[in-house]
């Protein structure tokens, strides 16, 4: 049973990873698993052999508590082979409804982690105001094109694995940044094995290093952390605002037109500006799901 629940949680986290400005990590954070996560993972390393010549393999499994990891990996795999094409489909359909949920659930999130702090100085403050500036610069740079050879794609899987496991930052929108996107998602939605291989064994590296990094700031830093990381999702909240209006065009790989460049409007002058509803009470109660969703998952994460 304590397996299982990893592998939803999982598939929430790959759910949350397949959409640009929603962040694995945060997923991770309100369920409770984040810190189990980067321990886990942050003892596959060397003396990993000494483990297995004096324990076994079993013995090794156990130390990296791999029932954990490959129920997590399982229900994280489910969700972006399964959602891929949903997801996908979801954000070109309905992108005001399903822009909104996120929106609703960066905004739980953000609650929900900064109640994990103990108290707030004039640093922790200056460290969220950090973050928030940090993620913005982030989300308005202009996407650049990156040739998706096998060398830049394993690259591209070693830094969105970082930026998928912090809690704020999309790792989704980091390729979207490399212009690596398009190919990561279609290879996920026609299981084109070379480029999943590839970006997997750059994700299997990065997170083997970026996890010792995050593991060691939560420790030592906790409060200091979680400060910055939660300026760094509520510094996202620009980017998934769901009443945009775009303002250029670029043509994907499949030769279909799709926004490059977009400005937040308000959902007042949105039907004016774009000819199209603003469906305005249906992203509240989008927003009001979202905020029970994680309301919920915290619980679950308290109870675990």
């Amino acid at each position: 049973m304590k397996y299982l629940l990893t592998y939803f949680k999982g598939m929430a986290m790959g759910a949350a990873d397949v959409v640009p400005g929603v962040s694995g990590g945060t997923i991770a954070f309100i369920t409770g698993i984040l810190d189990t996560l980067l321990e886990s993972v942050k003892r596959i390393n060397p003396s990993l052999w000494g483990v297995i010549k004096s324990q076994g393999i079993k013995g090794a499994f156990e130390h990296i508590n791999g029932g954990f990891l490959l129920s997590l990996l399982a229900g994280i795999l489910t969700s972006i082979f399964t959602f891929a094409k949903l997801i996908s489909w979801l954000l070109v359909a309905h992108p005001i409804p399903i822009w909104s949920f996120f929106f609703g659930l960066i905004i739980i999130s953000v609650v929900h982690m900064l109640k994990q702090v103990s108290g707030f100085t004039l640093a922790r403050l200056g460290l969220f105001a950090l973050g928030v500036l940090a993620a913005w610069v982030i989300t308005v740079l202009n996407p650049v094109s990156v040739e998706a050879s096998y060398l830049n794609i394993f690259f591209g899987g070693a830094i969105a694995i970082c930026a998928m496991v912090l809690p704020g930052i999309s790792g989704s929108f980091i390729l979207l940044l490399l212009g690596l996107y398009p190919v990561v998602l279609a290879a996920a939605k026609n299981i084109q094995i070379d480029i999943l291989a590839c970006f997997a064994l750059g994700a299997l590296l990065g997170i083997l290093c970026f996890s010792h990094l995050l593991s060691a700031l939560l420790r030592k830093y906790h409060d200091a952390t979680v400060v910055f990381l939660t300026g760094l999702m509520l510094g996202t909240l620009g980017k998934i605002w769901p009443w945009k209006q775009t303002l250029t065009w670029r043509t994907n790989s499949h030769g279909e037109q799709v926004p490059l460049l977009e400005q937040n409007i308000s959902p007042l002058n949105f039907e004016q500006v774009t000819g199209q509803p603003s469906q305005l009470m249906l992203a509240v109660v989008c927003m009001l799901a979202a905020i029970a969703l994680v309301w919920g998952l915290e619980k679950v994460g308290k109870r675990d």
